[in-house]
């Protein structure tokens, strides 16, 4: 139980961590509001997610 509540502390963290650099960051990046960026922001992360998904599901059908 500990290992869990150690991981979910750590992703609390990083989470508000980067909440505060996209608020108090983001708006010195020059990246400009249109809706194809907004949609790259949206998939990237679903994206990345399948990619890993699929690379643990191949490496677990090999082994």
């Amino acid at each position: 139980m500990g290992t869990q509540g150690n991981f979910i502390v750590k992703i609390l963290v990083l989470s508000v961590a980067v909440s505060a650099l996209l608020k108090y960051g983001g708006s010195s990046l020059p990246i400009a509001p249109t809706s194809l960026n907004a949609l790259i922001l949206v998939l990237i992360p679903t994206i990345v997610l399948a990619i890993a998904l699929w690379w643990r599901s191949s490496t677990a059908t090999r082994n």
